[in-house]
């Protein structure tokens, strides 16, 4: 029971990382997911909603239906991100609008330790790995380059934007938000809710939730069958989007979103180490403090599975 108590907890924990995570434009929710070792066990239950887990549901098997969807390890995830943007937004919002510098070099330490955690679980590096890990390091870099648009407010091309953003959003690497930044929909889904608009939230909400399905049953049978590639195409995804959270930027067009001005198209500058203004060594040391947490966790749950 207490073995029990203390997984779900872990659970809860980590939901709450990738809640976090979520909540800032360029940092992914599924990076987290991989950091702390659930990112497949998260799509295979993701994957178990399915049209088998609805009849079910509709049938009154409750029980079995929450062991098909793996209900307690989904439910705790899913209250850590919950609790997590609730919480911890208004914190997050707070640092990235005063200390930038700082929290994107933590992010961005985070992320490189990252991709070389996750890198491992491939034994054998061959040309075709090799060549995944690069496409999706072009791939990355080309999403987090490329200048966000204006589109349409029809009904499909909403759906379209919350599935593609849900899909991101288990994608190391690239974010939700910034993935309805680039199709010209995060200030129409920010004002959505604010404004408790609810059409919109449905239409975003169907969108996100069909995507998110799909994306999963897509990303088991990969992992599956290929998954070595695979994982060198989530690491390639990684490595691109430090391109987004390079921690020195230089705005070069902006946006009023929600009556703030916030800016839309960035490029990336080198630091200076005599400015103040760029706070080079106190970065570094935020650098270091992220790589130090990936290493610490992953020597943690190294230690865990040798001991179970």
């Amino acid at each position: 029971m207490k073995k029990n108590a203390a997984r779900y907890l872990s659970l809860v924990l980590k939901g709450m990382g990738m809640g976090a995570a979520d909540v800032v434009p360029g940092v992914s929710g599924g990076t987290i997911a991989f950091i702390t070792g659930i990112y497949e066990e998260l799509i295979n239950s993701i994957k178990g909603i399915n049209l088998k887990a609805i009849k079910l549901f509709f049938t009154g098997r409750w029980i079995s239906f929450w062991k098909q969807i793996n209900g307690n390890f989904l439910l705790a995830v899913f209250a850590g991100i919950a609790i997590s943007v609730l919480s911890l937004a208004k914190v997050l919002e707070y640092l990235l609008e005063n200390k930038p510098i700082l929290i994107w070099s933590f992010f961005f330490g985070l992320v490189l330790a990252s991709s070389y955690v996750v890198s491992r679980k491939i034994t054998r590096w061959q040309y075709p790995k090799v060549i995944a890990l690069v496409a999706g390091i072009g791939i990355a870099f080309y999403i987090t380059s490329v200048t966000p648009t204006t589109t349409t407010d029809a009904s499909w091309f909403v759906i379209l934007s919350g599935g593609l953003a849900s899909c991101a959003m288990i994608l190391p690497g690239i974010s939700g938000s910034f993935i309805l930044l680039l199709l010209g929909k995060y200030s129409f889904a920010l004002h959505a809710v604010n404004e408790r608009i609810i059409l919109d939230l449905l239409l975003l909400g169907v969108g996100a939730v069909t995507g998110l399905i799909l994306f999963a049953n897509l990303l088991s049978w990969l992992l599956k069958k290929y998954h070595d590639i695979t994982i060198a195409v989530l690491v390639g995804f990684m490595i691109g989007s430090l391109n987004k959270i390079w921690p020195w930027k230089e705005t070069v067009k902006s946006i009023i979103v929600e009556g703030e001005l916030r800016p839309l198209v960035e490029k990336n500058i080198l630091p200076s180490i005599g400015n103040p203004g760029d706070q080079f060594w106190m970065a570094m040391l935020m650098l270091a403090a992220g790589i130090a947490l990936i290493l610490f966790v992953e020597i943690g749950l190294t230690r865990n599975k040798k001991s179970s």
